[in-house]
């Protein structure tokens, strides 16, 4: 029985209809099967539409207390290494006065009414937003059942509430020694009135917050009893791999499968408009079966297609007005009376996301509907997905969610659900279908492609007067989440761009939208900041140049009017010893920035060997994140972050040559290798404000301090990535 199911059939106070809860309304109770506290806890929309209309929302989260003293939470968000199944429930548990370990999950269904994230109106998680949706409404869940917990205790006692307090998962009177157990109490408060107001502990009162917990879910990934989506295996089920068309928009033109076939272990070949799939009893064999077929392709209109000409269209495009996405001031005058003009241009690739665990979902299509097992960061959506391609109704596709092996923005895509759900229409029982990896690469949803133009004025003094940034590339939101691409721009493409920390008198950013033709792209890890935290921090390092002042010196006279991150850029150049001599071709480079609510600032010790190679040998970040949840989650977040981003700094980067991805596997598509990882140190602020957002913020912020190093110890300014090596060679 669900959660859902249990709210249904409550004997106590009845859940009332999705469509009656006022966005007032926080909380309701009811008695769980069994006698226990069933809560269901409500996350309004945070958008000044529905606060503004008063429109109604869904409950999306439910924990229940029952009478054996187990808490249930039901996750409405997923776990793919960021520390969500950990963080979340330390939230409930501090509230509630119980031990983590006190906590159990289960995977949220999908359900966009129940279950919505409520920074993004959709159930999702992504954009490094979980703990920063469920900061207030969590803890507030947790403190309202520990006071219908004391109430019911207090009433059982014949005892004032104000005289008895909660500690470790029981409700005590202190002066007497009586001490209740939750388990007890829990049918008891399903009765309880629901609190009008609850006081929420101050920080400086909190047990578990701001600790370093163990992961919950570390024992189990440990001794590998976690389930991912690639370890479901439902009974009879077989394995499928395949080959998708070459070029984005080709089809099948023939294929001879007869080699196929003959591979033992092969079962069926199944044939789509734009793929072949190979259906067997094991990956071996599927594989063999794979590599057998001679198929030829309809490459269709993309046939010629390459990076160059997409590249071209870009540039082009930034010759043209584009949509305004800030402007402070009046550019053109304090242009005009400049002393100084700086100008540039810069371009990022596309990027794959290339995740640990490669792309995969094991369907199970009959007659009476499709059940799918999978790790998706948008379950509501995949579900969505998987009944208008099986033609079903959205209630005949149950989904089972997964841990998931790296997500990274990639698993916010339903499209391997898609495909998985065509293959299965032909299969007769379960069938798992499991991406290689050249496959992954070379069919991804990519991380666009960005080209800037950008320009500054200086005064007698080296300060800009004046910031002039245009840039063109494709838009994400626009296509995923449709209501939030509005007057040509969305908040993701443009955040790092707008809304600087330095305190710039004039300054005008736009954005011209520019889809490549046949090239899908999709969120990746710091989308929007991946690309202008570097073109902006790399610039204001052109600015410093050009001002004969030290780079640190000058972004802090910029940051008058922003005292966090001053704080933070001052704390990590301490670290890193700036100003300190360093051996030749080696230096320091510096970035800061304000993305997902979290301040951040890096400095990257970079080596440049005569050959041109790059290692980045030293990286020191400061960050404030707001009230930090779990300290080891922070540095660990940061941590992977910075690998990821250097792996794009110095390797990433897709191309396409007639129409097809040249890059295929590890060996072509480069990730930052053991042997190559710097030593990363975190400083945490400690701050007052509400969490920001950590899963991303280090990916983007490391970016321009590694080419900024590379300038400080070569004197080479790269304005392109991935980094050139070929330019950083020392001359014979």
């Amino acid at each position: 029985m669900t959660i859902d199911q249990q709210a249904t059939q409550a004997s106590g106070p009845e859940l009332p209809p999705v469509n009656a809860l006022s966005r007032r309304t926080f909380l309701r109770v009811g008695a769980a099967a069994g006698g226990g506290l069933l809560l269901s806890l409500s996350l309004p929309f945070a958008t000044d539409e529905a606060e503004a209309s008063g429109d109604v929302f869904a409950p999306n989260a439910f924990f229940r207390i029952g009478s054996d003293g187990k808490i249930v939470l039901t996750m409405p968000y997923v776990e793919m290494g960021q520390g969500t199944y950990t963080a979340i429930p330390m939230l409930i548990a501090e509230e509630l006065e119980v031990d983590l370990n006190q906590v159990q999950l289960q995977h949220a269904p999908p359900d966009e009414k129940l279950y919505a994230n409520p920074l993004l109106g959709v159930q999702a998680t992504g954009n490094s937003n979980a703990i920063r949706g469920a900061w207030e409404p969590m803890r507030r869940a947790g403190a309202s059942a520990r006071m219908m917990l004391v109430a019911a205790a207090a009433k059982r006692w014949k005892l004032d509430p104000a005289v008895c307090h909660a500690e470790r998962g029981e409700v005590v009177h202190a002066p007497t020694g009586r001490r209740i157990g939750y388990a007890e109490l829990a049918a008891d408060a399903a009765r309880m009135p629901v609190p009008a107001s609850v006081e929420l502990k101050r920080p400086q009162d909190f047990n578990l917050i701001g600790t370093p917990a163990k992961r919950l879910d570390t024992p189990a990934k440990v001794n590998g009893t976690a389930v991912y989506g690639i370890d479901a295996r439902p009974p009879g089920v077989k394995i499928a791999t395949l080959a998708q068309s070459p070029v984005f928009g080709g089809r099948v033109k023939s294929v001879d499968d007869a080699a196929a076939r003959a591979v033992k272990g092969v079962r069926q070949i199944v044939r789509l408009d734009d793929a072949i799939a190979v259906v067997a009893d094991h990956m071996g064999a599927a594989k063999k079966g794979l590599a057998a077929l001679v198929i030829e392709w309809d490459d269709g209109p993309h046939a010629t297609l390459d990076t160059l000409a997409i590249l071209g269209e870009l540039k082009q495009a930034t010759l043209n007005p584009g949509a305004v996405a800030q402007n402070v001031g009046d550019v053109d005058p304090a242009m005009a009376v400049a002393v100084t003009k700086v100008e540039a241009t810069y371009q990022v690739p596309f990027l794959a996301h290339a995740t640990m665990e490669p792309m995969n979902c094991t369907v199970h299509l009959s007659e009476d509907g499709c059940e799918i097992w999978v790790g998706n960061q948008a379950l509501a959506r995949a579900q969505a997905a998987a009944a208008k391609t099986a033609g079903l109704p959205l209630d005949k596709v149950v989904v089972h969610n997964h841990l998931i092996g790296g997500g990274f923005g990639r698993r916010l895509e339903a499209d391997g659900v898609i495909r998985a759900v065509e293959i299965a229409k032909h299969v007769d029982g379960p069938v798992k279908v499991v991406w290689t990896r050249e496959e992954d690469v070379q069919h991804d949803m990519y991380r666009p492609m960005f080209f800037d133009r950008i320009s500054a004025g200086l005064d007698a003094k080296g300060m800009p007067v004046a910031w002039n940034n245009r840039f063109a590339g494709s838009s994400i939101i626009a296509r995923w989440l449709p209501p939030a691409f509005s007057n040509g721009l969305d908040p993701d493409t443009t955040e790092g761009a707008i809304h600087l920390v330095y305190n710039l008198p004039n300054l005008h950013v736009e954005y011209v939208r520019v889809e490549p033709p046949g090239i899908p792209t999709a969120f990746w890890r710091s989308v929007g900041p991946s690309h202008n935290v570097f073109v902006t921090e790399s610039f204001m390092d052109e600015l410093a140049v050009a001002a004969k002042q030290d780079p640190v010196a000058y972004r802090l006279a910029l940051l008058d009017k922003s005292p966090r991150a001053e704080a933070v850029l001052k704390l990590a150049t301490e670290k890193a010893g700036w100003g300190h001599k360093l051996p030749e071709r080696v230096g320091r480079g510096v970035s800061i920035q304000n993305a997902f609510a979290t301040y951040m600032a890096q400095v990257a010790e970079v080596e440049v060997a005569e050959d041109g190679t790059v290692r980045v040998r030293r990286v020191i970040c400061a960050v404030d994140c707001g009230i930090v949840i779990n300290p080891d989650t922070v540095k660990a977040q940061i941590q992977s972050a910075v690998m990821f981003g250097i792996t794009a700094a110095l390797y990433g980067k897709i191309t396409l040559k007639d129409g097809r991805v040249e890059q295929t596997n590890f060996d072509t598509y480069q990730i930052l290798r053991m042997d190559e990882a710097p030593a990363v140190e975190v400083h945490i602020v400690q701050s007052s404000e509400p969490p920001g957002g950590m899963g991303e913020a280090g990916t983007s912020c490391i970016v321009p301090a590694v080419t900024n190093a590379i300038f400080a110890a070569t004197g080479r300014r790269l304005r392109t990535l991935p980094v050139d090596t070929t330019a950083l060679k020392q001359p014979a």
